[in-house]
């Protein structure tokens, strides 16, 4: 990775978290350092991984998430401060990148806290589909994660290479287990995501994942009828220009274990 583009990138990302209130574009933020839109927009999806548009829509919302866990009722303010002009639009784009509507996730928060800790000493492997062994299609990931990690590990196939909405499916593991199967995939195109949710006695860490460890299959799969892949992720340390995880994976976890065992009965 080139070291000036890094740095631009990195000085572009932090004029967005100083001006989120505005209506900032990828011109504004070119200018700024100094780089014509469209060499500015390519440097920043080849460091980042998305465009700028995407990568403060995102900080947007994560910024959002920090300030409902403090104080649901400063809604309005909450709003204006990240560049909504009104609930609505607020409402609708924080339910479709985290999940749930902003009041929902102020409210569960403490539920989906003590869900997640009820697995620290619990094996978790959740399998999306119960298929007959060999079903197509099947993407076996292995995830390795540093050897001090103690926590659940995520891991989901996006239609974009950001977790900004649910994806198309999702698991989680922890403690030996460090693998996961999907099967009966549709066709498409996916990203392959990882995150790392360490224990903390803090509920906070285990919805604003700035500090959790991260980790991507390093190009687009293509799922069709005959797909039968193995592929490997491995965690590492967050970077600073990495794009913030605003899913809300406890939420996540919580549907899926319930799904598990309502399927049992």
């Amino acid at each position: 990775m080139n070291d000036i583009h890094l740095k631009s990138v990195l000085q572009a990302i932090e004029f967005m978290r100083k001006h989120l209130d505005e209506e900032l574009t990828s011109e504004q933020l070119a200018a700024h350092v100094g780089y014509s839109p469209y060499h500015f927009i390519r440097i920043f999806k080849q460091v980042t991984g998305i465009s700028p548009r995407q990568y403060l829509s995102a900080l947007r919302i994560e910024t959002g998430k920090v300030n409902l866990l403090k104080e649901s009722s400063l809604l309005v303010k909450i709003l204006h401060s990240i560049g909504f002009q009104s609930a609505g639009s607020f409402n609708t784009r924080f339910k479709q990148f985290v999940g749930v509507s902003p009041k929902q996730f102020h409210r569960t928060s403490k539920q989906l806290t003590s869900h997640m800790n009820e697995w620290e000493h619990k094996n978790l492997k959740l399998d999306t589909v119960e298929a007959k062994s060999g079903s197509l299609p099947r993407l076996t990931c292995r995830v390795t994660a540093p050897s001090s990690f103690r926590g659940i590990i995520f891991v989901g196939l996006f239609p974009r290479p950001i977790p900004d909405q649910r994806p198309i499916m999702g698991t989680a593991i922890n403690q030996n287990a460090r693998s996961c199967t999907f099967h009966q995939i549709p066709h498409g195109t996916y990203h392959l995501l990882a995150a790392g949710i360490a224990w903390s006695l803090n509920p906070k860490d285990y919805f604003l994942l700035d500090k959790s460890l991260r980790g991507n299959y390093e190009s687009a799969i293509q799922v069709d009828a005959a797909t039968d892949q193995d592929v490997s992720i491995c965690l590492r340390e967050p970077l600073p220009q990495d794009p913030p995880i605003v899913i809300n994976l406890p939420l996540l976890l919580f549907e899926q274990s319930q799904k598990k065992r309502f399927d049992r009965l």
